[in-house]
């Protein structure tokens, strides 16, 4: 068996932890090709709607930045184009292949791939660590990190999938086609969801101006059920 060391490692800050109702702010990818880093890419992206403060604290990525960033039907082909049809490599990898994956769907796009988690060996080979999150791991290894930004936590994951091969790929490489370092399938069911309808996009700009309403999402972007919510919400709060 081979070292896989030709791949993409990928890393998304997003407005939440559900693919289905949270949306990515930013992407950042690291092409890596016979071991050696060829290529970096990242983009922000628009997700519609205002971050929680939560969100701002962690990442540090902040409403004005993603203002003008396109929205994720406009980031996708240019991530793919980048991305072909490599392995990708991430930490947790599943998170992130789920968010791109729902995007994917939403907009009629493809998205398979096969994938390596660093985390998932992480768990199996460093046992006695209190977390193997991305950022304990990188202290316990010494590898400068700058958590919560998408770029730099591919690039960091990239160092950390090195670590992992020089400590533990052999041990690994006894388990065949069983091994944590081999790309497996990447599964993740997603439903796509339709635009809002007129109707309801009428309704809502309908409300937000009888009422004066501020909001602090873009009525445009978002799809069906999210403007049926919505709209629940504003006549349980203010009526018709």
């Amino acid at each position: 068996m081979r070292v896989t060391d030709s791949y993409v490692c990928i890393d998304l800050e997003t407005t939440g932890l559900d693919p289905k109702r949270d949306k990515i702010i930013e992407i950042g990818a690291v092409k890596v090709e016979d071991g050696k880093i060829t290529a970096q890419w990242e983009s922000f992206v628009n997700p519609g709607r205002s971050l929680e403060e939560r969100i701002v604290e962690l990442t540090g990525i902040c409403d004005e930045q993603l203002a003008d960033a396109p929205q994720i039907g406009q980031v996708l082909p240019a991530f793919h184009d980048f991305t072909k049809d490599q392995v990708i490599l991430g930490h947790s990898v599943l998170f992130d292949f789920s968010f791109l994956k729902k995007a994917a769907v939403d907009g009629r796009m493809k998205f398979e791939r096969c994938g390596i988690d660093t985390l998932k060996i992480a768990r199996k080979y460093l046992q006695e660590l209190e977390s193997r999150s991305l950022g304990s791991l990188c202290t316990y290894y010494g590898i400068p990190h700058s958590a919560h930004r998408a770029l730099a936590d591919a690039m960091a994951t990239v160092a950390l999938y090195d670590k992992l091969t020089d400590h533990f790929y052999e041990k690994e490489a006894k388990e065949g086609d069983k091994s944590l370092f081999l790309p497996k399938p990447l599964l993740y069911q997603a439903k796509r969801d339709t635009p809002l309808t007129i109707p309801q996009k009428e309704q809502l700009y309908k409300l937000t101006d009888k009422h004066k309403l501020i909001l602090d999402y873009q009525i445009e972007s978002l799809t069906r059920s999210e403007a049926s919510r919505k709209i629940d919400q504003l006549l349980a709060e203010y009526g018709r």
